[in-house]
This record gives structure tokens, sequence and C-alpha cells, in this order.
């Protein structure tokens, strides 16, 4: 009879088709894709959980939570706003190169056409008057100098740096993003995007929970609880409605586990037994070294006074 497997000389059967090296090769790529697609898939599932999440925090700080988000940014913004004269609005949105994105925030003030006039040096100093040379004894020839300097850098790299190089509505919108993005010592408004941290947002808010989610990957306890509603479309305004609601409320700091503190108590030292040299054991072994150091001491004395 002829058996399909063959014997070798060790005594162990070989198989009629082994899987030759490049086989095997083929097989180990074929997994090695088939892992990167579950992989890329998973990723892809998260990223598409987390900017939903990110979606319902711009959303929730732009309409609930502004005035508590700027209280922690800016005080003095805050308290500038509150003005029933002052008709402003902050708007949030994403910024950054890479994924998740981190949200930024700008103050919008809304003048009804009206428009708004900003005083400073730069546009009120004509060339070549006394104001000028008044201005560089004040400031000094270095820093003038270098207020000169960074004024014509800001215009070789922009090109419309003052209103008499404006010549269409392009021109406008670009000399006003860069009068926001202009540190008020330079004659700017100082009002660009800023970038919000998890400093600037109250613990109390779900807010919070999701940023830190997004930044360090970790999901709190509270934020579990409400994921499964949050990452539901929402099919109705009064669905958005109590989304936002969630994400905005404020709720009880989460409790902090008890730490022991690196002190006891008066009566508790009290009670607590000593061990080590001052146990009875070691207490009995001082007594009987005591008493031998004293016989041996008598018994050399008792031998010098025989002598």
């Amino acid at each position: 009879m002829k058996h399909s497997s063959k014997v070798s000389v060790s005594g162990v059967p070989k198989s009629d088709n082994p899987r030759s090296g490049k086989d095997y090769k083929m097989h180990l790529t074929n997994r090695a894709i088939s892992a990167r697609r579950i992989q890329r898939a998973w990723l892809s599932h998260v990223n598409k959980r987390i900017f939903k999440l990110l979606k319902h925090t711009v959303c929730a700080a732009e309409y609930c939570v502004t005035r508590e988000i700027l209280k922690k940014v800016s005080p003095l913004e805050a308290e500038l706003v509150k003005d029933p004269s002052m008709k402003y609005k902050v708007r949030f949105r994403f910024s950054g190169e890479t994924f998740p994105p981190f949200i930024v925030f700008k103050i919008f003030l809304h003048t009804e056409g009206h428009g708004n006039k900003y005083f400073n040096g730069k546009n009120l100093l004509k060339p070549s008057s006394e104001a000028v040379a008044d201005a560089c004894k004040i400031m000094g020839k270095k820093k003038f100098y270098h207020q000169v300097m960074e004024d014509e850098c800001l215009f070789q790299k922009f090109k419309i740096t003052d209103k008499i190089d404006i010549v269409t509505l392009k021109d406008y919108m670009q000399y006003s993003s860069l009068l926001d993005e202009t540190p008020a010592s330079s004659g700017g408004r100082n009002n660009y995007w800023r970038k919000l941290d998890l400093k600037n947002i109250p613990r109390t808010m779900i807010i919070y929970d999701i940023v830190d989610y997004a930044e360090s990957g970790i999901i709190s306890n509270r934020l579990q609880k409400e994921m499964k509603y949050l990452l539901q479309r929402p099919q109705t305004e009064e669905m958005r409605q109590r989304q936002l609601r969630i994400v905005s409320e404020v709720r009880c700091p989460s409790s902090v586990s008890a730490i022991k503190p690196l002190y006891r108590p008066y009566q508790q030292q009290n009670q607590i037994k000593h061990l080590g040299r001052q146990s009875k054991q070691a207490l009995m072994n001082v007594e009987k070294m005591k008493k031998a150091y004293k016989m041996a001491k008598e018994k050399n004395a008792s031998v010098g006074t025989v002598s």
C-alpha cells in the first residue's frame, strides 16, 4: 500500500504539499494587509466619534456657556462685554494641522454698519512732524528704529498694511484681518484667534471631559454614561437642544478618592504598639545586658583590689 505521506530519515512524516517560501510570505503579507485594514477602520470609527463630541462642544460653547468660558480666559474682557451697549459675538471653530483639532475662539463686535474707530500712534503721527521726533526721544532710538523696521517687514510680507493700500473689498478684508492679528503695541487690535485650553473650561461640565478625551484618549465616567446619546444624530430640534444641555450642564465635581494623611492624630499615636527596640523583648534584652555589664565591672574591680 502506498501512503500519502513520506517518512523522513528522522521518522517524522512530511506533507505532500509543503508551503513554499513565496506562499508563506504572501500569507504573511495578506495577514498584515488585513490587520492594517481593521486597524484603519477602527481608528476611523474612533476619530468620527471624537469629532462628533467636539462638534457638540463647539456648539455648546458658542450658544450656552460663552460667558463662563470668557470669564476664565480673560476676566477683563468678560467685564467689558457685560455692558449692554456692547453687541458682541464669540465665535468658536476648529484649527490645527493634525487630528484631533483644537478649538479656537475670537470675539466679534457688531456695529450695525456704523463701524469702530481705533486710535493708535501709527495712524495719528504723521511722518516728518514734531510729534514723531518727540516719540523718538521718549521711546529711544533703538526701540523707535525697531518699530519702523517691523512696519517695513509687515509691508513687504502682506503688501496691505495701511488704509492707503486698500483698493478692493478683498484688500479691506486682508487689512482688517491683519489688524486683528497685530499686537496693540504695533498699532493692531490684538484680537486674534486664541486657543481654548483645558484650564479655560470649567471642570463641572462635560465639555471639559470631551476635550480631555480628545487630547489624552481617556474617557471619564460621566462622559461614558452620556456617550451613547451624544453620538446619536439629532432627529429633531428638541433632541439637539437636549444634547447641548447635557454637554453644558453644570454638574457636581467627581468625587476624589480619600488620601491618607502623612501624619497621625495624637489619639491614634498613643494606640500604636511600639515595635523594635521599644518592645518588651527588646527591653528584657537591654536589662540582661546591663546586669551582665555590671557583674563584669564589679568582678574587674574586685580583682583589682585583691592585687
